[in-house]
This record gives structure tokens, C-alpha cells and sequence, in this order.
């Protein structure tokens, strides 16, 4: 009898462990549940045996991670709350793999994680965070970072069953996996509760964080500084006055990629609110660490980097000034050269465009640059996203608003389409009336030809500036260029009739006469 209760139990066991293996590799699920397992698992999660009841609810996780629709049938047949009622009841390695259940199934979406939370499984996961086990303290923080990353509402609900304070503590143990986790949690709150996150006290913890040579958890340390920082000008000087500022500029130049994408993120959150932060970055030698940035064509670097020093840019002309004393201008005219990923060619334009806008002085370093052409190109290329084609009209927009310089302007006269030759003909009404050379240049290198080939429409801006350039030239020169003035001319030579003074009227046939007396003569 004991060696029939026996077998029965070990085979329960071999089958939970198969299921648990089986269940690792994704391809496997869909065969696994079009058998049932999921029937034949369930009585197993209250099994008297701790090992099946384990391995059980490990399968039943495995699954639930790979496949949307098993994590619904797990919710809809009672197995989820059958695990949340036993999370207490039973050792360490129950509690771990029920946590892994609840954080597989609250990855999927908002509704699967809003039922978990209406299950009463906060409670138990809030305590499981004091327990002694790290490993529970670490799936315990992954399943609140799943529930709490889908949206405001369940952020706040994590916040408010008094997560934050424990998880600060545990981000102050030594154990390098578990400050990893409850980084990666705060990031997922501090999208939606950043004010949370700061009341918790947990900024200064975090910095402190950076001194830790792992570079997993400093790019997670870094990013749950970047959204604290990225969501208000408020938070974002309380990064800063929490030490933030000088261990990101390092580590914009760490070895590991990711790490130094998080650190650009987190300069670019901290410089978008105001003139005083974008200010403080540059005082404190951020635009040079950035620029490095914008020559890495991998690891997600270049975009944040550019972002950055637009922000910096587009606060006032004198950060503006200091960007392109950084020697970005250059590098990012290399980026539009290089025809690189559409996000990159965004972000350089626009950050072009806010370098350019504040004056004259600053679109001559875009157009020296030779920028425009180049956005030019990038705008009239059929092959280019909507996305690039309006970046690139808006940065060829704020640099011509403010650019003087005749000999960047030139080409786009003889290239650009309506929508942005009204942009240069209006530059060009400003320079002629003034400057004496620029309209002798403008006449002798066919410009003033091309200003009267463009057809336009009376009341229009660009006819306005059409007219304001003819009025800084002679009359006869303007109809000299007009098209059409030379058949003008022609018809007027043919319909001439000449008028030779009477002098020469009674000279010509005496001539002819006595020329024609020495002929017969002979």
C-alpha cells in the first residue's frame, strides 16, 4: 500500500517537473494547453506534496509568460486565486514561484493586471517584500513593477498599499540582483507616480547607486532618475540638487552602450524644463560628453544625445552659442549626411532648427555647414518618411528665417519648391535694399532671372516679396529678365519702320547713280 501511494507521488512530481521544463521554451505552449494542461495542473496548485504544489505553480507561470490567453484562462478558471489564497500559507519556494505567476500574468496588459489587483494580491504581495528570502523580495518587486507600469491608476493603487518606503529599503540591500529588480520597479512607477518616487526619498538612494560598478543596475538607476526628472521642472531640479548631475555626465562616457544611452536620457529629461537647468548642464561641461555622443551610429546613443542639445538649444542664444562652440553643428550635418535611421535624421534636424532660430549669427554656422541643401534634399526625397519630410521642412524653416548669408541662400532659390522659396525670397527682401553688391551678384548670377520665371499669385506673400525685390532694380533690368521680353523686343524690331534723316536720303541715290554711269561706261 505505502509503495503504491509512493509511486502515485513521484509521478506527480516527474509530471509537474516535465510540465515545468516543457514549459520554458515558447513553441511548446500552444501544444501543451490544445492537451489540457492547464486541467490537469490545476488540482496540483493545492497538492499535498510542497514539491508538486511548486513545480506546479512554476509551470503554470511558464506558461502564463509565454501565451496572453493562457494568463486569461488562469484568471477566468480560479487558478490565480488559488495561488494568491496559498501565497502565505506555505515555504519560501511556493512563495516565489506564486510571485512569478502574478508578475507573468500582470506583464500582458492593464485588464489582466487590474484583475489581479481586484483579487486582493497587493496585500500579499507588500508583505512578501519583509520576508527574509531575497529571492521573494525580488519577485515581489517585479510583479508590482509589472502592475504598476500599465498605467496612472494601478501605479497609484501599488503606491498606495505603501510599496515605495520597502522598496527603497530593498534597494539598500547588498545583493547586486535584488537592487536591480527594485530599480527596475521604480522605473515602471515613477512613469506614472514621479512624485511618489521623490517623497519616498528614494533620489539620493538611487544616486549613491551609480557609485555601484554593475552596469545593469546603472542603467536602470539611471533611468528611474531620467523619469523623476522627465516629468516636471520641479522634479527635475530635485534630481539635480540630489547629486544627479555630475555622475551622469561621467557616465555619458561608460563603456557599456546602455549605460550611456540611460545617462544621455537622463541629461535630455533634465534639460527640457527650463533655461536654468539646460544653463546648469552647460556650466557644468554637458555639452561636450553629448556631442561625443552623436558620433555613435549604435546603441541607441545618437537620439537621446541630439535631443539633448536641442533642448539645450531651443532655452536661449547664448546655450545655442555654446552648442555650436561644442563643434555639434558639424556632426550633426554628418548625421544627414550619412542617411542614417529616420529617428537619427529627425533628431539632428530638429536640433538644427533650435540651434538655428535665435539669429542671424546662429544660422550662419548651420549654413556655412552647408545644412541646407542637405534638408532640402531630405525634404523634396520621395523616399523620405513623413516624419523626416516635416522635421526637415521645419529646421529649413527656422534657419532661413534667420539666415543672411547670400551664398547658402543661392541654391535653394533655383531648387527649393514654393513652400520654402518664400522663406528665401523673404530673406533676400531684407538683404538687396542695403547692400549694393548683393544685387550687382544677384543680377550676374541669374537670380534676379529665376525671381521673374516663378509664377505667383497677386496678394500672396511670395508675390509681396517678388515685388519688394524688383523695386532695389532698375525698371529695364527687371523687363530685361522678364520672361518673354526678348519676342517682345523682336516683335518691335520687325514692326519698326526706320527713320533716316534727309540727308543721307539724297546722298544714297546719287551714289547709286554714279555708280551705275561708271558701269555702262565700261
Amino acid at each position: 500500500m505505502c509503495r503504491l501511494f509512493e509511486t502515485y507521488q513521484k509521478a506527480r512530481l516527474v509530471f509537474v517537473q516535465t510540465m515545468a521544463d516543457l514549459a520554458t521554451r515558447a513553441t511548446n505552449v500552444k501544444c501543451l494547453e490544445s492537451a489540457g494542461v492547464l486541467d490537469l495542473l490545476r488540482p496540483l496548485l493545492s497538492d499535498g506534496c510542497s514539491t508538486v504544489r511548486q513545480c506546479a505553480v512554476m509551470a503554470t507561470a511558464r506558461l502564463a509568460e509565454h501565451d496572453e490567453s493562457v494568463a486569461q484562462q488562469l484568471l477566468s478558471s480560479g487558478m490565480l486565486t488559488i495561488t494568491i489564497e496559498n501565497l502565505n500559507n506555505f515555504n519560501v519556494y511556493y512563495k516565489r514561484s506564486a510571485l512569478y505567476l502574478i508578475r507573468a500574468i500582470a506583464k500582458h496588459n492593464e485588464d489582466l493586471a487590474s484583475t489581479i489587483v481586484r483579487l486582493g494580491a497587493l496585500e500579499h504581495i507588500v508583505s512578501c517584500l519583509e520576508d527574509f528570502d531575497t529571492q521573494v523580495k525580488e519577485n515581489a518587486a517585479w510583479a508590482l513593477g509589472y502592475i504598476g507600469k500599465h498605467n496612472e491608476h494601478l501605479a497609484g493603487l501599488v503606491v498606495d498599499a505603501g510599496t515605495l518606503p520597502l522598496l527603497v529599503l530593498a534597494f539598500q540591500e547588498p545583493e547586486m540582483s535584488l537592487k536591480q529588480i527594485v530599480a527596475g520597479a521604480l522605473v515602471d512607477l515613477a512613469q506614472h507616480k514621479p512624485e511618489a518616487v521623490v517623497d519616498a526619498g528614494a533620489i539620493c538612494h538611487l544616486v549613491r547607486g551609480l557609485d555601484n560598478q554593475d552596469p545593469k543596475l546603472k542603467r536602470s538607476t539611471l533611468c528611474a532618475l531620467g523619469a523623476v526628472a522627465g516629468a516636471r521642472a520641479a522634479l527635475g531640479e530635485a534630481v539635480v540638487a540630489g547629486g544627479a548631475l555630475p555622475p551622469a555626465l561621467l557616465h555619458a562616457g561608460h563603456d557599456t552602450a546602455p549605460v550611456r544611452r540611460a545617462a544621455a536620457c537622463l541629461l535630455r529629461d533634465i534639460v527640457k524644463h527650463s533655461v536654468d537647468l539646460a544653463q546648469l548642464v552647460v556650466n557644468t561641461g554637458g555639452c561636450g560628453p553629448l556631442v561625443e555622443l552623436l558620433s555613435e551610429s549604435t546603441g541607441g546613443t545618437r537620439v537621446p544625445a541630439c535631443m539633448a542639445l536641442g533642448y539645450i538649444a531651443g532655452q536661449s542664444d547664448q546655450l545655442a552659442m555654446a552648442v555650436i562652440e561644442a563643434k555639434a553643428v558639424v556632426v550633426l550635418v554628418e548625421i544627414l549626411q550619412n542617411n542614417g535611421d529616420d529617428a537619427d535624421l529627425c533628431a539632428a534636424a530638429w536640433t538644427l532648427g533650435h540651434i538655428a532660430k535665435h539669429s542671424p549669427q546662429h544660422s550662419l554656422a548651420i549654413a556655412v555647414a552647408n545644412a541646407l541643401p542637405r534638408l532640402l534634399q531630405l525634404y523634396t526625397n520621395p523616399k523620405s518618411s513623413g516624419e523626416v519630410k516635416a522635421r526637415s521642412l521645419c529646421a529649413l524653416k527656422q534657419s532661413l528665417q534667420c539666415c543672411l548669408h547670400r551664398p547658402a541662400l543661392e541654391p535653394l532659390l533655383h531648387a527649393a519648391p514654393a513652400c520654402v522659396l518664400k522663406y528665401v525670397l523673404a530673406q533676400y527682401a531684407k538683404i538687396l535694399p542695403n547692400d549694393a553688391r548683393a544685387r550687382r551678384l544677384f543680377v550676374t548670377t541669374g537670380a534676379l532671372k529665376r525671381v521673374q520665371e516663378i509664377d505667383t499669385v497677386p496678394g500672396t506673400s511670395l508675390k509681396e516679396y517678388i515685388n519688394i525685390i524688383n523695386s532695389c532694380f532698375p525698371e529695364e533690368i527687371v523687363r530685361y529678365y522678364t520672361p518673354g521680353y526678348s519676342d517682345s523686343l523682336l516683335d518691335r524690331v520687325e514692326a519698326y519702320t526706320p527713320q533716316i534723316p534727309e540727308l543721307f536720303t539724297d546722298r544714297v541715290p546719287s551714289d547709286c547713280q554714279s555708280e551705275l554711269t561708271l558701269e555702262n561706261g565700261n
